[in-house]
């Protein structure tokens, strides 16, 4: 589904409500030794660095209607990086953007993560990710924290199945919320300018067809909340650099009962073991 502005609604003046989708993703790893689990860090580095990053940024930025105005990127030693990019909701016509415009660096500086900024007049998009390990637990993990908030006409559900998809995405938690008012023409108050019911509304079928999913709503405050866990382990995926035949039934069996764990407990926020 594609968000848009109720048919009949006539706004006077500019679109006041912010509207901002926040949400997590997990990848979960089964990583036993010390090289497994540097090597998983050291994947997780390279597959989301900051170019990466950039155009995953750049995609939404065209997906909600807005357009960039120019990029800084840097990665970090041992590993990390951070993105900004300026864009307008305006159609703006600006010299084309290339590596002479990817210079300095606008936001934190983080060893150990990614981090990635956008702006938009008065909206923006932020990734943040988390590569976490212990070394006496054999599961790894990858966060990725996202954040889109928007004004006026453009909205941030728009891009939403985009972005879980370009994560690979055992749990995700999304947050959903339309903040303040706008007026129409004879100037009365508007506190949301389209209707919803779940956040599971603006996420294909597909994709929803793989998570158990469950919602908790305020619809007075115009707060939505869904959590998603996935429903089928293929071990493979899940195993750094080993062969799932290499291992004999019984350890199968264990690993996958281990990251199911994990994954109940990250989904719940309790530890179950």
């Amino acid at each position: 589904m594609v968000l848009g502005q109720r048919d009949k609604l006539k706004l006077y003046g500019f679109n006041n409500l912010t509207k901002a989708l926040s949400f997590n993703i997990y990848d979960v790893c089964y990583a036993k030794s010390a090289r497994e689990q540097k090597d998983y860090i050291a994947y997780i580095d390279e597959q989301y660095n900051s170019d990466r990053l950039t155009k995953i940024l750049c995609d939404v930025t065209e997906m909600i209607g807005a357009h960039v105005l120019n990029i800084s990127k840097q990665d970090y030693e041992p590993q990390g990086a951070s993105v900004n990019v300026l864009i307008t909701e305006e159609d703006i016509h600006t010299n084309r953007i290339d590596d002479s415009c990817n210079q300095g660096l606008i936001g934190k500086t983080r060893i150990g993560g990614a981090d990635a900024h956008l702006h938009v007049d008065k909206s923006h998009v932020t990734v943040h990710t988390f590569p976490e390990y212990h070394p006496d637990y054999p599961i790894s993990t990858f966060r990725v924290d996202i954040d889109v908030s928007t004004c006026g006409m453009i909205s941030p559900l728009n891009a939403l199945d985009y972005l879980i998809g370009s994560f690979d995405s055992d749990i995700i938690t999304i947050d959903y919320r339309v903040r303040g008012f706008t007026r129409d023409v004879a100037g009365k108050k508007f506190y949301i300018d389209h209707d919803i019911t779940s956040i599971q509304d603006y996420i294909d079928d597909k994709t929803l067809t793989r998570y158990d999913a469950i919602d908790v709503n305020v619809y007075q405050s115009n707060i939505f909340h869904t959590k998603m866990l996935i429903k089928e382990i293929e071990l493979q995926n899940y195993l750094f650099n080993k062969d799932v035949y290499e291992l004999p039934p019984k350890q199968r069996l264990d690993i996958t009962d281990s990251l199911r764990r994990e994954m109940i407990e990250i989904f719940s926020g309790v530890n179950v073991y």
